[in-house]
C-alpha cells in the first residue's frame, strides 16, 4: 500500500484508526512526491526536529517509490482520464495515483478524489 501525505501526517500524529489499515501490509510504499510534500510542510513547523526524525525512520522502513519513465507514461494516462471525466485532482496526487497504478498498490488517503481514478483502490481510516 502507498501512503499519501495525509496518511503520513496521521501516522506521525499517532492516529490510532490508521493503524488497523497499516497492519494489512508488513511494509509500506512511500512516493518521493509524498516525502517532498511532507518535508516542505516541516520547514516551518515548530516540531520540525521531532517530526523529521519520525519521517526519516518511516523512510528507512518503507519502500521508496521514485518516478521513472513508466510512471511518466502512467501519469499521462491518469491525467487524461481525469481530464476527460472533468474531475481534475491536485497535480501531486496525479503522480501518486500514477505510482499506485504502476505498482498495483492501494493508496492510503483521506482524499476521496482518488476514487475518480480507475484501477485504483483507496483505503481510508475515516468512519
Amino acid at each position: 500500500m502507498i501512503l499519501d501525505t495525509n496518511a503520513v501526517s496521521a501516522l506521525l500524529a499517532g492516529e490510532q484508526a490508521l493503524g488497523e489499515i497499516l497492519e494489512l501490509a508488513p511494509r509500506h510504499h512511500l512516493p518521493v512526491v509524498v516525502i517532498g510534500e511532507h518535508r516542505f510542510g516541516l520547514i516551518r513547523s515548530r516540531y520540525r526536529r521531532q517530526l523529521e526524525a519520525l519521517l526519516n525512520t518511516l523512510i528507512e522502513e518503507s519502500i521508496v517509490l521514485t518516478v521513472d519513465e513508466g510512471t511518466a507514461a502512467t501519469y499521462a494516462e491518469v491525467r487524461e482520464e481525469l481530464r476527460s471525466k472533468g474531475c481534475p485532482i491536485p497535480e501531486n496526487d496525479v503522480w501518486i495515483a500514477a505510482l499506485a497504478r504502476q505498482h498495483a498498490e492501494a493508496v492510503v488517503s483521506r482524499d476521496s478524489h482518488f476514487d475518480n481514478v480507475s484501477d485504483l483502490r483507496r483505503l481510508s481510516w475515516d468512519p
